[in-house]
């Protein structure tokens, strides 16, 4: 597998998550899995291996080569290369990418591959995760002699958010050790400028995406981003498979961060415990009455796409709901700027932490009794599900990977959660009178929780599901069995 960031080593958000829980699952059944990352700065862990050049055109730069093994079957190998990852962030400054991250990650991409022929035992399968190693592919296809011995070598890629697509100047080409020819509209051209994301998508042999309603949705105007038509293309070949998550992190029966661990039958005992903590963390008052009316969490980029800007339409409503609210996030300053107001005026009811706190996230799934995603489009989500694990019923936005998770309380006994289809804040605005109805009502309520708590999201299901994608397009490189005459 390639990727641009994994946890622990290296995170900005869902990818990372992924590409630390999925690799352990696929040991787990039996697979020898070898992540592939740049060694940014401040990452010590690993013991140097090796070293080599990559072949970049330009001043030739070398990648020293560290490993270090995770679990049996599971090892990452980190892409040292202090003048491409000795940098402050992963991606840029603020909202500014580094002016060179196309060299950056088309070293990690040639790299990977570098490394993968001199292995050994050559990879039955190369996972490309993402716009950062979306040239994998397009190497390998692009420069089929110096990677002969990978010509039996599946490809997948998977997109995990497409609104990030790796657009470059195409004088970048020749930099890159690439071919003019490559950019047209069935290679890398995309409105005159080159994609590394279309490079994944049309050089991989089979591309998933983290969700089956994501899936369909990028085939569509509204959240192809552009690449509806590149996508549809190649349905055939585009499979959702929906994440999982790590349900040993994320446990409330043995969760360090809770005050008290809790299953299905002391759900109320633990979520209260857990509630009074979360209100005396944010300066709220933690009486009796506090801990009678709903808490709502949120823990979330505060951007569009997670849905703030209809948060923000709704204004001082949120503030005067028989309500309690906790935000823990960080994104644009109209939106930081936004919950920190709204926290000043209504400090009884809003609390707002502007940054990224891990223990503090915990507490929030665990003390919270509903989670707020109203989200534009969201491929996947994660917090949806450890929210259904703990107890904290969802609300969210009918989209993506949260429409294929949470089953809406109204439509039948099956209900686990509220869901809202019209983005607009008004729309939003209902579906909070639908949920807070229900929560006045503790029999039904406590129902609902349960019922989330018992979903299977584990990474053991969705890693079978890549097993079998993995089998089926090296199925299609083999070559087809004698006939005989």
């Amino acid at each position: 597998m390639v990727a641009s960031e994994v946890l622990p080593f290296a995170k900005t958000g869902g990818l990372a998550d992924v590409l630390s829980a999925l690799p352990l699952a696929l040991a787990q059944l039996g697979h020898r899995v070898t992540v592939v990352m740049p060694r940014y700065r401040g990452i010590d862990a690993g013991v140097p291996v090796d070293r080599f050049l990559v072949p970049l055109s330009g001043p030739a730069l070398e990648a020293g080569i560290w490993e270090h093994t995770i679990a049996p079957n599971v090892r990452v190998v980190f892409i040292e290369c202090p003048p491409l990852y000795d940098r402050d962030a992963l991606y840029g400054i603020d909202n500014d990418d580094y002016a060179d991250n196309p060299r950056r990650f088309a070293f990690l991409a040639r790299a990977a591959l570098e490394l993968a022929i001199r292995q050994a035992e050559v990879p039955d399968v190369i996972h490309s995760h993402d716009w950062q190693s979306g040239l994998v592919p397009v190497y390998l296809k692009a420069r089929v002699t110096a990677y002969a011995a990978l010509s039996e070598t599946a490809t997948v890629f998977t997109i995990h958010n497409l609104a990030y697509q790796g657009l470059c100047a195409p004088r970048w080409l020749p930099e890159l050790d690439l071919d003019w020819s490559l950019l047209t509209v069935d290679g890398l051209e995309y409105w005159g400028r080159a994609s590394f994301l279309k490079g994944g998508i049309n050089f991989s042999e089979l591309v998933t995406t983290v969700s089956p309603t994501y899936a369909r949705e990028i085939q569509t105007p509204e959240y192809g981003f552009g690449f509806e038509g590149i996508l549809t293309r190649r349905s055939a070949d585009l499979v959702g498979v929906l994440n999982g998550i790590d349900v040993d992190r994320w446990n409330p029966r043995r969760d360090p961060h809770l005050p008290r661990p809790y299953d299905e039958k002391t759900v109320s005992e633990g979520k209260r415990a857990a509630k009074r903590q979360v209100l005396q963390k944010y300066g709220i008052s933690a009486g009796e009455a506090a801990l009678r009316r709903p808490l709502i969490g949120m823990i979330s980029r505060l951007v569009d796409q997670k849905g703030l800007d209809i948060v923000m339409a709704l204004g001082d409503q949120l503030g005067q709901l028989e309500a309690g609210f906790v935000v823990l996030g960080t994104g644009e300053a109209r939106y930081q700027d936004f919950w920190a107001a709204l926290a000043s005026r209504y400090a009884g009811n809003v609390g707002v932490k502007i940054g990224f706190d891990e223990p503090l996230a915990h507490l929030i799934e665990g003390g919270a009794d509903m989670f707020l995603m109203p989200s534009r489009f969201e491929p996947c989500g994660l917090n949806q599900m450890y929210s259904l694990r703990y107890g904290t019923v969802p609300i969210v936005r009918a989209t993506g990977g949260l429409d294929d998770t949470v089953v809406d309380y109204e439509s039948g006994p099956d209900g686990t959660g509220f869901k809202f289809v019209e983005y607009s804040a008004e729309a939003l605005r209902s579906v909070l009178g639908r949920a807070f109805a229900v929560y006045r009502k503790p029999r039904s309520w406590k129902a609902l929780q349960v019922r989330g708590m018992r979903q299977n999201f584990s990474w053991d299901r969705s890693a079978r599901e890549y097993v079998k994608l993995y089998e089926r397009v090296l199925a299609g490189k083999r070559p087809a069995p004698a006939r005989s005459e």
